[in-house]
């Protein structure tokens, strides 16, 4: 789904969210945006046998340990993906990606790990599979969005 389509489908299941357009950005650093509190970041990984894919989201500003996440989580030794792996699981390009890029995952092949800060969040800020827009939506309709999609879902702490 592009940015149109997601938006479209949001719309559809009745998911209230509030929406920034802006220039496109890669990188928290290159914008300013109400709600820092709510700024999330995303890390594609995949295990050492390129067979099982990671999409971690977490706040904005924290650092992710992946050999302690690889710990707790019991998975295979991890690193970050290629673009081309992007590009092939989610059909979206660095800079861009985001929870919501899981509607694009039809094999269902990516966990979708959110941290456990959310939670208790209001809203957090997601692209919607394009980064010239930022949207802001509760945590618990984004999580019903990717059940809803099928892929595997854990909340921890990160």
């Amino acid at each position: 789904m592009n940015k149109k389509e997601t938006l479209q489908y949001l719309d559809q299941l009745g998911i209230e969210y509030e929406i920034v357009e802006h220039q496109a950005v890669f990188n928290m650093e290159e914008i300013s945006l109400p709600h820092p509190e709510a700024d999330a970041k995303n890390l594609f990984v995949r295990d050492d046998k390129k067979r099982k894919y990671y999409l971690l989201t977490v706040k904005g500003d924290k650092r992710v340990n992946l050999a302690e996440f690889r710990e707790q989580n019991d998975t295979r030794r991890l690193s970050f993906t290629s673009p081309a792996d992007l590009k092939e699981k989610l059909d979206l390009t660095p800079g861009s990606f985001t929870p919501l890029g899981l509607l694009n995952d039809q094999k269902h092949e990516v966990s979708f790990y959110l941290d456990k800060y959310f939670a208790d969040q209001p809203r957090i800020a997601v692209h919607p599979n394009d980064n010239t827009a930022t949207i802001w939506l509760n945590p618990q309709d984004l999580l019903a969005v990717v059940k809803k999609q099928g892929n595997p879902i854990k909340v921890v702490e990160m």
